[in-house]
């Protein structure tokens, strides 16, 4: 007779394992959430805090420079529904823009711009990024700085870590001599009579990091080849000589660097461009100890109607003062772009775009500016500029920067003799 075996199953026990299965798996669940939420919480704080240390909204002033007529507009609509009603674009607080400014916050990658996210993989794309800092006055909204490599950027085979040269790579000494500048020395021209002078000494550097940016209409191209608009002898160092020389009619004592990075440094790189320049400006440092003011000119590459100012039938070409944040101290520089700004404005009123900066993080973001506080990149028109527009512009810049040395020689001579005394 065969026996059977009997298997009983205890219910009680399954009922106590599914319970003590489900309690580990919601301790899990919840362990697991509240770690994701510390994690975002502290990349927040994060983000905030490096907003709040390093971009223009870490003042009134910038804030109120990076915010919109319409933001106010729509925010005054909220209590007087007339205003509303008469706005003829969507609102700031429609839900479209609000979910778009959520999303760009969190990823800083602007849903409608989709080069925003291609920029953080290919170099180059993310050189045009910068922030307001301060409107010029009586300006509405304001187009920002744009800047693209050139055609012929990099050389072949080489591959750069980002636009700016974060990366390491060793700077080969230009071939001039490292104590003067590259261009030949001119005979200094005499000021008006009655003019004060600096009696030979160089008070101002001018130099430019991108010395080979030219113009589409010296160059004869088209439109669609104006990243082509480099020349080694038509190009920026023209409008840099020309204010070093207006400097000079007015007694101001100015040294111009025109270096040719791209023939003298070996292995040359456009990407780092601002280390080759970091070079130039030591050196100007080195031999004419009394420099004060440093300008490291540019040409922008926006569109003909926005880089240009007409006034009683002659164009000037539009001025664009950069900051980068980089710079530990980059609030002194700002202090002094904003002085050069003010008196640009009360010269020539609609000639400054206004005072714009670069994130720590974001390209080179420092501009060399960190070796004098009173230093600042000056894009000075487009890429569809003449020569002469931004010679005449240079003029007027001459005005400023000779009005702002000989207001501060005032301040610095009672000073001085009081020290003697």
């Amino acid at each position: 007779m065969m026996k059977r075996s009997m298997f009983t199953l205890d219910l009680s026990k399954l009922r106590k394992l599914s319970q003590t299965a489900g309690f580990f798996g919601k301790t899990y669940l919840v362990l697991t959430g509240c770690t994701f939420l510390i994690f975002v919480l502290v990349g927040f704080i994060g983000f905030g805090q490096q907003r709040l240390g390093m971009t223009p909204v870490s003042s009134m002033k910038g804030l109120a420079a990076s915010v919109s007529d319409g933001f106010f507009m729509d925010m005054l609509g909220l209590e007087v529904p007339h205003l509303a009603e008469t706005r003829q674009v969507p609102s700031t607080f429609s839900q479209e823009n609000v979910l778009g400014f959520i999303f760009r916050f969190v990823t800083d990658i602007n849903p409608r711009d989709p080069k925003t996210l291609l920029a953080r993989e290919l170099p180059g794309m993310g050189l045009d990024t910068s922030y307001l800092i301060r409107k010029p006055p009586g300006s509405q909204q304001i187009a920002g700085p744009l800047e693209y490599p050139p055609g012929n950027a990099a050389p072949e085979g080489s591959s750069p870590g980002g636009p700016g040269g974060q990366d390491s790579q060793p700077v080969t000494a230009p071939s001039a001599s490292p104590a003067a500048p590259s261009t030949p020395a001119a005979p200094t021209p005499q000021p008006t009579i009655g003019h004060p002078t600096t009696d030979g000494k160089k008070v101002v550097l001018i130099y430019h990091s991108h010395n080979r940016e030219s113009w589409v209409p010296e160059l004869g191209l088209s439109a669609k080849d104006a990243n082509l608009a480099q020349d080694a002898k038509l190009n920026i160092t023209l409008v840099g000589k020309e204010l070093a020389d207006r400097l000079e009619d007015k007694g101001v004592g100015a040294v111009h660097y025109a270096t040719d990075y791209a023939s003298s440094v070996e292995k040359y790189n456009w990407y780092y461009s601002y280390k080759y320049s970091n070079k130039t400006v030591k050196e100007a440092f080195a031999a004419n100890p009394e420099i004060q003011f440093v300008f490291d000119l540019h040409r922008d590459d926006s569109s003909k109607e926005k880089s240009t100012l007409t006034v009683d039938g002659k164009n000037y070409a539009k001025v664009f003062l950069i900051l980068g944040q980089k710079n530990p101290k980059w609030q002194q520089n700002e202090k002094f772009a904003s002085q050069i700004q003010e008196k640009l404005e009360k010269k020539l009123p609609g000639l400054s775009r206004g005072i714009w900066a670069k994130e720590a993080h974001d390209g080179n973001a420092e501009y060399n500016q960190s070796l004098s506080p009173n230093s600042v990149l000056i894009e000075i028109g487009g890429v569809y500029n003449t020569l002469e527009e931004c010679k005449r512009t240079a003029g007027v810049l001459a005005e400023v920067i000779a009005d702002m040395y000989w207001d501060a020689a005032k301040v610095d001579a009672p000073a001085a003799s009081s020290n003697r005394s």
